[in-house]
């Protein structure tokens, strides 16, 4: 299991102004202050989430 591609997601721009359903899929994420970092499991699911908002977010 320690095997498992990770992906790490940082909150780069506010969510404030944007669709609701865009603030939720950061919340989605764990992302909840500007600069906060998660390293995530890479799946095909977290990866559409960070399309979804990759104006919001960065990914490494």
């Amino acid at each position: 299991m320690a095997d498992k591609k990770t992906v790490k997601v940082t909150l780069v721009r506010s969510p404030i102004g944007c669709k609701a359903d865009h603030r939720a899929t950061v919340l989605g994420l764990g992302l909840k202050k500007i600069r906060q970092t998660r390293e995530l499991e890479d799946t095909p699911a977290v990866r559409g989430m960070i399309n979804k908002v990759s104006y919001l977010v960065r990914a490494e």
